[in-house]
């Protein structure tokens, strides 16, 4: 097994009360949980997800989007200041983007890489200091807690139910035990929870 230098692997994501991360009209049907992401819990919980993180883990798809509209608000003055400190850290973070199509990254300070998530955060874990952060990419998430290498769950839990769509934690996952660190209720009835990994 790699030495490690201690750093956690952290993920955040967003899920409806009935555990899905997008409805039933595929994965761009975000609207039951798009409309609680500017609340001020949700904003609170954005500064917690980033501020002792280094690394920013994406998929393919979310990299692109992230990195087409994260830089216009770090550049808008007009922004809330929590979004655009989200999105500085974003620019200036390292960031490994999962592909099997792209071979070069057409952002700054970003590599692509085309292996197992196992063996990418093996790697990552290896060298450098800092969280890693898994950031709302469900397929490498699940990839991760199925094979237990997550230490710090993020969760924004939306008071909607899809009665759809795609499912984070699936059948056969193994067995895990969590604790509480942090939990934040919204006036609309978000939850923002802070689960870590009993080892």
């Amino acid at each position: 097994m790699t030495n490690h230098t201690g750093r956690r692997v952290t993920a955040n994501i967003s899920l409806t009360l009935d555990g899905h991360y997008s409805g039933p009209g595929g994965p761009g049907d975000m609207g039951a949980i798009v409309s609680y992401a500017t609340t001020d819990v949700a904003r609170a919980h954005l500064g917690r997800i980033h501020e002792t993180a280094t690394t920013a883990v994406l998929g393919r798809l979310n990299a692109e989007g992230f990195l087409g509209f994260w830089p216009t608000i770090a550049a808008d003055e007009n922004a809330d200041p929590r979004d655009r400190a989200y999105a500085k850290w974003l620019m200036d973070a390292e960031k490994v983007v999962f592909s099997t199509t792209l071979t070069e990254a057409p952002w700054d300070r970003a590599r692509v890489v085309n292996a197992p998530a196992a063996d990418v955060i093996a790697d990552l874990k290896a060298n450098g200091e800092g969280d890693i952060l898994v950031n709302s990419s469900a397929s490498i998430i699940k990839a991760l807690l199925a094979d237990d290498l997550i230490d710090r769950l993020y969760l924004m839990i939306c008071p909607e139910i899809t009665g759809g769509g795609q499912r984070l934690f699936v059948d056969g996952l193994p067995a895990s035990k969590w604790a509480l660190a942090c939990q934040e209720v919204g006036e609309l009835g978000e939850m923002a929870l802070v689960y870590d990994r009993v080892r």
